[in-house]
């Protein structure tokens, strides 16, 4: 099982970006998705997850500014990132419980500066 996350670069205050993760290879059951990011220098910490029953969970710093989804059918999930502020640069990491075990994506860099 893979998971290939995409969609960071360098974006204005202010403005968006919208990361996409990518699930292959052998998978019978896909339970809970989602974003987390570490600063750096910090912990990495979570952002977004969704269960595969679409109950969703924020963290307080993004609610009303980020979206997370996904597409059952096409093993992806997403994360809709507007009003992106400074400290929100970090790298995102895409995470999944899938078949009862925990995968990791590599991180994609998200850099929000003027």
């Amino acid at each position: 099982v893979q998971l290939q996350a995409s969609g960071g670069g360098l974006v204005q205050p202010g403005g968006s970006l919208r990361l996409s993760c990518a699930v292959s290879g052998s998978i019978f059951s896909i339970n809970v998705m989602g974003w987390y990011r570490q600063p750096e220098g910090k912990q990495r910490e979570l952002v977004a997850i969704v269960s595969n029953m679409n109950s969703i969970n924020y963290a307080d710093s993004v609610k009303g500014r980020f979206t997370i989804s996904r597409d059952n059918a096409k093993n992806m999930v997403y994360l809709q990132m507007n009003g992106l502020k400074p400290e929100d640069t970090a790298v995102y990491y895409c995470n999944g419980l899938i078949d009862g075990r925990n995968y990791w994506g590599k991180g994609t860099q998200v850099t929000v500066s003027s």
